[in-house]
């Protein structure tokens, strides 16, 4: 069945097959967020985004041939419930923004700062830091060699705008700047957005409304 990125908890994951890289999407309670496992077609190496909670689910997305990272996009609780677990049970490296590990109880292997690599096999994805819903929050970019790319945004994105920035007019503005210099300004309308919570969208979508979200704030 062709990729929706419709999840439920306790439902089955959803797969997105692109030609070097697969993208399981999985919802894991009590927050219902989004759980992105990937996996380099040519090594099987894979990487898992958000270890939010549930860590059985996310140990059976997984799978027998184990995971070598663990990427948190920020430091809410929301999004580490399971780390720990997960870690522990495959000894996989964890990954963060630079500015937000020293909120994930879980120690951080690799401090990530804008503009830096991520590996998963054979595919290559880059590290976007974008301040504003936390310090240190971070998104993924894959540019598909065969077609679009695909962002992975954590809270910082999601279908209607960025993300909660608390009433904090400083942190709007860091978040909505971050979001139109480093994502809608160098990536095409094609992008497919992998949000945190809820349903996937594209970024030529939302493109049409950032003056709307700038207006009213939020």
């Amino acid at each position: 069945m062709p990729y929706t990125g419709k999840v439920t908890v306790s439902g089955p994951a959803d797969v997105h097959e692109l030609a070097d890289l697969m993208i399981s999407k999985a919802a894991v309670g009590p927050m219902d967020n989004n759980a992105y496992l990937l996996r380099c077609r040519a090594t099987g190496e894979q990487l898992l985004i958000d270890a939010a909670n549930d860590a059985a689910t996310l140990l059976h997305l997984i799978g027998s041939d184990g995971v070598t990272g663990v990427l948190t996009t920020h430091r809410h609780g929301d999004h580490w419930q399971a780390l720990e677990e997960v870690v522990a049970a495959t000894g996989a490296r964890t990954y963060a923004g630079r500015a937000d590990a020293e909120g994930i109880p879980v120690p951080t292997d690799v401090l990530l700062d804008d503009g830096d690599t991520v590996t998963v096999g054979a595919c290559r994805l880059t590290a976007r830091h974008l301040a504003g819903h936390t310090p240190g929050s971070v998104a993924l970019v894959y540019d598909d060699p065969h077609g679009h790319p695909h962002l992975f945004t954590g809270d910082c994105l999601f279908p209607g705008g960025v993300g909660n920035t608390f009433g904090d007019a400083g942190a709007f503005a860091s978040l909505l700047h971050d979001v139109e210099t480093k994502i809608f300004g160098p990536l095409p309308d094609e992008t497919w957005v992998y949000p945190g919570h809820g349903a996937d969208t594209t970024l030529g979508a939302e493109r049409p409304h950032l003056e709307e979200w700038r207006a009213r704030g939020w």
